[in-house]
């Protein structure tokens, strides 16, 4: 655990003339500011650096906008893309006025969900793992006026591409539909770049595993991460997700966490992994199904009874939907099973150290603010311990090879964000029970999703719509 006095002694000693402040705004992108070396004193890992708040999205009018940024010193790392050497940390989000965290700052809600897992007795960290896949394009363009719309990507790896001229030379290596998983090079033409993104992750302290090609043709990529406390979590995913866009625009190309960029392949989620502890002693493994305590069934519970409205924060874009229908993997089902990946929940075959033992939520993807994501899986999750949710019986078949009859019986996600957002007005009392979430930000992330998202997306014409209808 580094001090603020640690970090202001790097800082003289090193010599680093230019610091970094960095936080997340309630979509999920990360914010920042830079100050010069004189500007950060021990003060401001109590009291805050200020800025304006007004202009942040979804948070401050403009006649309250003050607002000051609280650097954690644990998150310090040097930016490798900075020309000049600096000390980047990740910031949470106070209320000048009264010198609490602002509640709509999500890593101070992610903060309120720990202690709320303190105060209710059930253990005192939250471990969890998130899987991100993206895409590497080589180029992406789009655009939307009154009178058009369109988008473009392109990769030398795309499937599409076996036939073009202007390669200077086809070579015909190109991952067929849902085959990227994972063949050596040629085929798989980003390993240097994905060794980069990894261990550039590495050097800003992230601790890495290991890197593969995806299942999808066009560049799917994944890089694995270890679990860590919720919040670190949530940290490193920001820094990874920097480290994965940064690195591909140093080799010209653009990588996206967007779901569902292609049609027709499969799209990138984020399978993430939990457990809960206490003491330095694991509390999912046990001697029910799948090795697993009766308090991670009850977890489960907690995730299939609340799992409609939990999309809306762990899979909060409108394309998040295209991405979740059968066929494609993505887990659409919410049912749980020991190693089965047609379900929602899944229980790793993690082996007999009960350590390992977790389950993998795999509905979420990237596109969450993952501070909000994982504060709300926890918070579902604690529900159905403390009440004791039976998550029913596990569901140890091919789910996608049940008959439409057997399908009917199992409960499925949400079928937009318009779905999930409805559910979540209608159930977010395990959210504001123990004080984690307010009913102020739940009610303005709904209008936030609403206003800027769901309706726009609602009154613009899709190019498809013109191929199915133009002759009407």
């Amino acid at each position: 655990m580094a001090t603020a006095e640690e970090i202001l002694k790097k800082i003289q000693d090193e010599n680093i003339k230019v610091i970094d402040l960095k936080f997340i705004d309630m979509p999920g992108i990360w914010q920042h500011l830079t100050l010069y070396q004189d500007q950060i004193d021990a003060d401001s890992f109590t009291d805050g650096v200020a800025f304006d708040g007004s202009s942040i999205r979804g948070w401050k009018a403009i006649n309250e906008s003050d607002m000051t940024m609280v650097p954690d010193p644990n998150t310090a790392w040097i930016d490798p893309f900075m020309k000049e050497p600096t000390l980047s940390m990740i910031c949470t989000i106070k209320e000048p006025r009264t010198g609490e965290l602002y509640d709509r700052c999500p890593r101070a809600i992610a903060s309120k969900a720990i202690g709320y897992l303190k105060s209710v007795g059930i253990g005192d960290t939250a471990y969890f793992g998130p899987e991100a896949e993206f895409f590497v394009f080589d180029d992406v363009r789009f655009d939307q006026t009154e009178s058009s719309s369109y988008y473009y990507v392109d990769s030398v790896e795309g499937r599409w591409n076996t036939g073009r001229e202007e390669e200077g030379g086809n070579l015909g290596y190109k991952p067929r539909y849902k085959e990227g998983y994972f063949p050596v090079a040629p085929t798989d033409t980003l390993q240097d770049m994905r060794t980069e993104m990894l261990l550039t992750m590495a050097d800003c302290g992230v601790p890495i595993e290991k890197h593969h090609h995806e299942v999808a043709t066009g560049g799917q990529c994944e890089l694995g991460i270890r679990f860590a406390p919720m919040i670190q979590a949530a940290d490193y995913l920001m820094t990874y997700k920097y480290c994965v866009k940064n690195v591909a625009k140093k080799y010209g190309r653009t990588a996206t966490f967007m779901p569902k960029p292609l049609f027709n392949d499969n799209g990138s989620g984020m399978h993430t992994h939990q457990s809960i502890w206490n003491s330095g002693q694991p509390l999912f493994a046990g001697d029910r199904y799948a090795d697993l305590s009766e308090m991670a069934l009850h977890y489960i519970g907690g995730l299939l009874k609340h799992a409609p409205a939990l999309l809306a924060f762990t899979n909060p874009t409108t394309n998040s939907y295209k991405r979740l229908v059968p066929g494609f993997e993505a887990p659409v089902n919410l049912a749980y099973s020991q190693g089965n990946r047609s379900a929602s929940v899944r229980i790793p075959l993690s082996g007999s150290n009960p350590k390992a033992k977790r389950l993998e939520f795999r509905c979420p993807d990237a596109t969450c603010n993952p501070y909000l994501a994982f504060a709300a899986m926890l918070c579902a999750g604690l529900d159905g311990v403390k009440n004791k949710i039976d998550p029913g019986s596990a569901l140890d078949v091919d789910i996608y090879d049940l008959s439409p009859e057997e399908l009917a019986k199992i409960p499925s996600t949400p079928g937009s964000l318009l779905d999930a957002l409805k559910a979540l007005e209608a159930d977010h009392d395990f959210l504001t029970v123990g004080g984690v979430f307010t009913e102020d930000f739940i009610n303005n992330w709904i209008e936030y999703k609403l206003d800027n998202e769901v309706n726009p997306m609602r009154l613009r014409p899709h190019p498809y719509e013109l191929a199915l209808y133009y002759d009407c």
